[in-house]
Order: C-alpha cells, then sequence, then structure tokens
C-alpha cells in the first residue's frame, strides 16, 4: 500500500507560481500512474494532470494544459506539480493519488490519495 502526503499549496496571488510536492511511502511509486486532482467547496474533485510509471507520458486538463507542469522522481518516491500563471479559478485542495492501472482523468480508479493541500489564489 501507498501512503502520499502533499504540500507546498498557500496563499498566493494571481499570477504567482507555487510548486506542489507528493512524498510516497509503503511502496515504490514506480509501480503506479500518479495523478493531481482538486476540489473547490462545493463541486466535484476534478482530474488536473497525471503522469506514467515512466515521466515521458503526462496529460493534463484542458484548464491547466500550458500552465502546470506534472513531474515524478521515482528513486525519491515523489511527484511534484509546478503551477505557473495561476487563476482565482485554481482555488482548491489539491490532491496527489497513486493508480495501480493505466492512464485515467477517473478518481474512481485511484487507489492511493493523500490528505490534500490548500491553494489559494486571489484576485
Amino acid at each position: 500500500q501507498v501512503q502520499v502526503v502533499e504540500s507546498g499549496g498557500g496563499l498566493v496571488q494571481a499570477g504567482d507560481s507555487l510548486t506542489l510536492s507528493c512524498a510516497a511511502s509503503g511502496r515504490t511509486i514506480s509501480r503506479y500512474v500518479m495523478g493531481w486532482f482538486r476540489q473547490a467547496p462545493g463541486k466535484e474533485r476534478e482530474f488536473v494532470a497525471q503522469i506514467g510509471r515512466i515521466d515521458t507520458n503526462t496529460d493534463y486538463a484542458d484548464s491547466v494544459k500550458g500552465r502546470f507542469t506534472i513531474a515524478r522522481d521515482n528513486a525519491k518516491n515523489m511527484v511534484y506539480l509546478q503551477m505557473n500563471s495561476l487563476k482565482p479559478e485554481d482555488t482548491a485542495v489539491y490532491y496527489c493519488a497513486g493508480n495501480p492501472g493505466a492512464l485515467t482523468r477517473d478518481y474512481g480508479r485511484y487507489e492511493y490519495w493523500g490528505q490534500g493541500t490548500q491553494v489559494t489564489v486571489s484576485s
């Protein structure tokens, strides 16, 4: 089983950047597709980005494409989300999760979830 802990969230202004980190333990993340999801108050959890077991295969939600970059370091058991040009609509709790199957945007397929880290973007 994989345990993940997210960090790096905070309060920033529109246009700023943040890098979220996801530290995994228990098993090597090299076995898993890793993804970032987010959930704003009163909204459904939504897909943000995912990365395949080797980092050449990435996928982004249209709303973040070109602004966010997902990366992984299997040796360190870490996953990152670099977020640039942040917008108020990016405000949410961001979650890291692991999926033992194929790449998918369906959060129901992800089995290992952290507690999340809050990102708040002021206008």
